[in-house]
């Protein structure tokens, strides 16, 4: 196969699949003369909307030529020889597991870990203190209507993690091979074919609930064991050794080998790992809004006279902004065509966050504005300081909401200008159960909300109109990253023996994707050790 970049094609070329394959070659031949080519592969598809005039998909392609040899012997820049970018199995190692591992948490790092030890014959026994997804459903709707909180109606747990509630973002900075594994495991669950190979894949929240039910479905069906409403409330060691972990105060269950791949909102957790002898360190994280504008404006501005073709959806952004004072403002886990959504899960706190369905079709679309956070901004030298700050954000903005579990919002006009804001104008806030009008400035500290509104007339000069006064800011957005890192080891593994933080709450990713990633490199360093269940 020989591999060839920057192919162009016009909108109007790719208005379906069939047609998009046609035109991708007829380009190929047009500009390189290649002759006959077959099996044509996208390997990676993106938007080029520089010139608001023309938009176009620009395009990376596989292809077999009668004329490889030849194309290839050249030596044109433009073509290369496909590389081998499928996943690489790691070899086994031959020691053997007195117990079977066990992960905590079923995020997307533990997902990942507990199909490739299941897929390998190391048959996990899986934990997960929330519940699984129809339960979470049910539990989630139920607070949203009575606004009765519910350890089990947060979307910060249970099955999938908080990612399963976020619209599927797949975006990552990191470089690795596995993420193509990651998202050829998301197709043999029920994903579109094109996740594989799109520049900003996204499954949508709808689609990505039942793609995870299906993994679950795999890890059993080849000896793995999944537990819901069960929590992690004590290490069991010995010598500086793990030998088990105690579940819900009462049941022990014997393990040499942990995987633990809790959340960034795992607050019981933390305390619990401070108190029982690992390394861990602050880390630094953001905080900030949720900001809404019509999806149609940015959509115009993104996409110019193309805005509505039917083959773009809804546009997305990405912009920072770095203020004098040094601080640094970014948007952050930006949802086109989609929803503001609650994410408590304490009693008296309000988090937000964002989701959009896989059509991304709601009128809104919406954002994280987030500052950054230094750990010398934390109170006291308490190595949790971090997650106390977050905490006392998110129960400022519970009182400032009403203590009802509404959410705190603001008009940017009103927040530029540091008035209260007293009535709703054309963006309707989608927050749900629903908001309640403030002024940012007695919820946020200072140096957040003067950044914020330095970055917010930054970003209206790459996006025209995104400190329009109308658009309306939803609060507060705490849980950008996990505000700890547990150290490990280049093995993945603890200062205690057998234990091996991952993820995104151990402070190793930041994201669905990267949380994945490490997900899949841990349960490679346990394959690496140790002989399966099965020999």
């Amino acid at each position: 196969m020989i591999r060839v970049n920057e192919v162009k094609l016009d909108l109007d070329q790719a208005i379906n699949k069939e047609l998009e394959i046609k035109n991708i070659i007829k380009y190929i031949n047009k500009k390189y003369n290649v002759g006959k080519i077959d099996n044509v592969s996208i390997y990676k598809k993106a938007i080029d909307a520089r010139r608001a005039d023309r938009v176009l998909f620009v395009y990376t392609v596989d292809f077999s030529t009668p004329n490889e040899k030849q194309l290839l012997g050249l030596k044109q820049k433009a073509f290369t020889a496909t590389p081998n970018r499928d996943y690489q199995e790691v070899t086994q190692g031959h020691i053997k597991l007195t117990n079977r591992p066990v992960i905590v948490g079923f995020g997307p790092s533990g997902i990942f870990a507990a199909l490739l030890l299941a897929r390998r014959g190391y048959k996990p026994i899986i934990i997960e203190m929330g519940l699984d997804i129809d339960s979470r459903d049910q539990k989630f709707f139920e607070f949203l209507s009575t606004r009765k909180f519910n350890k089990h109606a947060s979307i910060q747990f249970g099955e999938g993690g908080a990612g399963t509630y976020s619209d599927g973002k797949l975006t990552t900075s990191i470089s690795d091979l596995r993420c193509r594994y990651v998202l050829k495991t998301l197709v043999e669950h029920g994903a579109e074919k094109d996740l594989i190979y799109i520049n900003k894949p996204h499954v949508g929240t709808d689609k990505l609930k039942e793609i995870i039910k299906n993994i679950r479905k795999e890890i059993i069906s080849l000896g793995g064991e999944i537990r819901f409403d069960c929590k992690l409330t004590d290490f069991l060691i010995e010598n500086n050794t793990l030998v088990g972990i105690e579940i819900n105060d009462e049941e022990v269950l014997k393990t040499e080998t942990l995987l633990l791949g809790i959340g960034h909102s795992s607050r019981e957790t933390f305390e619990l790992i401070k108190n029982s002898g690992f390394n861990i360190t602050r880390k630094p994280f953001s905080v900030g809004v949720r900001i809404e504008h019509p999806q149609e404006m940015i959509n115009k501005s993104q996409y110019g006279k193309s805005y509505n073709h039917p083959v773009l959806g809804a546009a997305d952004y990405k912009l920072s902004y770095h203020d004098p004072s040094g601080r640094s403002a970014y948007t952050f886990c930006m949802c086109p065509g989609g929803y503001v959504v609650c994410g408590a899960s304490e009693v008296g706190g309000v988090v937000t966050n964002g989701m959009s369905e896989s059509k991304r079709d709601n009128h809104n679309a919406n954002s994280a504005v987030l500052v950054n956070v230094q750990t010398d901004d934390f109170p006291g030298d308490d190595v949790l300081a971090g997650m106390y700050f977050q905490r006392n954000l998110e129960r400022i903005a519970f009182e400032k909401g009403g203590n009802n579990y509404d959410a705190p919002a603001q008009l940017v006009g009103d927040f530029l200008t540091n008035r209260r804001s007293n009535t709703i104008k054309s963006v309707l806030p989608t927050y749900k159960p629903g908001v309640t009008l403030v002024d940012f400035n007695e919820i946020l500290p200072n140096f957040v909300t003067s950044t914020l509104k330095n970055a917010l007339l930054d970003f209206d000069k790459k996006i025209k109109g995104f400190a329009m006064a109308d658009a309306i800011m939803t609060g507060v957005e705490t849980r950008s990253s996990s505000p700890v890192r547990i150290i490990r080891d280049n093995l993945h593994e603890a200062n205690i023996n057998g234990i091996y933080p991952m993820g995104e709450g151990a402070g190793y990713a930041g994201g669905i994707m990267s949380s994945a990633v490490d997900g899949i490199k841990t349960a490679e360093f346990i394959i690496q050790k140790y002989a399966n269940f099965n020999k």
